[in-house]
């Protein structure tokens, strides 16, 4: 026959009670209260062994039991003690002990003016890289124009050189026939 697990009993404080159970272990009890964190280990719950306590929660396993922590009376007087209530006149009945404070000056807009001079500094900049660019395009484009001019000139000489080389090659090899005879 299976030995029966030898119960404790454990309380932890719930508002203005105990509760206790009587379990096998310390998880048992945490599951019996529903509880999710280790009350144990934060020193809230805590292992009971006062037979006066411990009789009842022995006689029901497993099930949760609740006692009044005190008295009334003594849990009343456990609260802390609130500072009384200063009473409150209507606004018009107050008399003003001191003069009201004024609303600080807003603080003025930030000057826009720097950020409006470095706009137009970068347009004028963007638009002198440009004027300076469109320069430069014409000048290619006039160089171009040159350059073709020229390699038109030059191809024209020396297609005349060319000639002229072979009209000159043409007599001296004539020339050469002959005086071999």
């Amino acid at each position: 026959m299976a030995k029966a697990p030898k119960l404790k009993v454990f309380r932890t404080p719930t508002g203005f009670h105990d509760a206790y159970v009587a379990a096998p272990s310390q998880k048992a009890a945490l599951a019996a209260w529903g509880s999710d964190h280790d009350l144990f280990a934060r020193g809230i719950a805590e292992r009971v062994e006062d037979p006066e306590l411990t009789r009842e929660p022995l006689e029901h396993p497993g099930t949760v039991i609740r006692r009044l922590r005190g008295t009334t009376a003594e849990q009343i007087a456990a609260l802390p003690k609130d500072k009384p209530r200063a009473r409150r006149d209507p606004p018009e009945a107050q008399a003003p002990s001191r003069p009201a404070k004024t609303a600080p000056k807003p603080k003025p807009r930030p000057d826009r003016a720097p950020v409006r001079e470095a706009e137009h500094a970068l347009a004028e900049a963007e638009a002198r890289h440009a004027d300076a660019l469109a320069e430069l395009a014409r000048r290619e484009a006039a160089l171009a124009r040159e350059r073709k001019s020229l390699e038109k000139q030059q191809a024209a000489k020396q297609a005349k050189l060319a000639r002229q080389l072979e009209s000159a090659r043409d007599r001296y090899d004539r020339a050469i026939h002959d005086w071999r005879g």
